[in-house]
C-alpha cells in the first residue's frame, strides 16, 4: 500500500514537472518569435524610418533637406523633375559658411527662355536644395550683361509665375517671390508697369497685404 502511494506521488510530481517544462518551452518560443519579428521589422524598415527613430544631430541644421535624386513618396514638382534630370545648368556647391552656385557655362551665354521662367517656378519650392537653386539662380541670371533685353520679352509668362509665389501660403515662398519681383523690376524698369494689372488683382492684393507685416518684421 505504501509503495502504491509512493509510486502515485512520483507520477504526480513528474506530471507537474512536465507541465512546467512545457510552459517554460512555450514561453521561450514566444520570446524567440517576437525577437525575430522585431529584427525583421528593423532590417526591412527604410532609412527614413531609421532616421526618425534615431535622429542625427545634423538633421537639425537642414530640417527640410531632400535628396533630389532619391525616390519620393509623391510626384515631384515640375522644377524638381527638371533639376533631377540636369535641366538646370548649374550645381550647388556647399561651403563652410554659405552655399553658392557653380554654372556649367557662363550665365551670360545661357538663353533666358525657358531657364528664367523655370527658375521663377522653382521659387515656390519649400525644400532644399530647390529653394536655394531657384532663388540664387534667378538673381544671378538677372545680373548678366544684356539681361534687360532677354527678360522683357518673357514678362507675359513671368508675371503669372511670380504671382503664384506671392499668393503662396508659405511665408518663405512669398518672401522669395517678392524679392524676385523687386530684382526683376530693377532690370526691366518701366516695362513692368503694363503687367502690374495682371499681378496686383484684388484677390492677390488682399493676400499680399496680409503678408507684408510678417515680411517687414522678418526683414527688420
Amino acid at each position: 500500500m505504501q509503495k502504491s502511494e509512493c509510486h502515485g506521488g512520483v507520477q504526480l510530481r513528474n506530471r507537474v514537472t512536465d507541465d512546467h517544462d512545457e510552459r517554460t518551452s512555450l514561453s521561450a518560443q514566444v520570446k524567440h518569435r517576437t525577437t525575430v519579428q522585431q529584427s525583421k521589422s528593423l532590417s526591412t524598415s527604410s532609412p527614413e524610418s531609421a532616421r526618425q527613430l534615431y535622429p542625427r544631430p545634423s538633421d537639425k541644421l537642414n530640417p527640410k533637406t531632400i535628396n533630389p535624386f532619391g525616390e519620393q513618396s509623391r510626384v515631384p514638382s515640375a522644377f524638381a523633375a527638371v533639376y533631377s534630370k540636369g535641366g538646370i545648368p548649374c550645381r550647388l556647391v556647399h561651403g563652410s559658411v554659405k552655399h553658392r552656385l557653380q554654372w556649367d557655362c557662363p550665365p551670360e551665354n545661357l538663353p533666358f527662355d525657358p531657364l528664367l521662367i523655370t527658375l521663377a517656378e522653382g521659387l515656390r519650392e519649400t525644400k532644399h536644395p530647390y529653394t536655394f537653386v531657384s532663388k540664387e539662380g534667378f538673381r544671378e541670371l538677372l545680373l548678366v550683361a544684356g539681361a534687360p533685353e532677354k527678360a522683357v520679352p518673357l514678362l507675359p509668362r513671368l508675371i503669372p509665375v511670380l504671382k503664384a509665389a506671392l499668393v503662396h501660403l508659405d511665408d518663405d515662398v512669398f518672401e522669395r517671390g517678392l524679392n524676385a519681383l523687386v530684382q526683376l523690376s530693377g532690370v526691366v524698369g518701366p516695362s513692368l508697369n503694363d503687367h502690374l494689372k495682371h499681378l496686383l488683382t484684388s484677390g492677390s492684393l488682399l493676400i499680399i497685404k496680409s503678408k507684408i507685416p510678417t515680411y517687414c518684421s522678418i526683414r527688420c
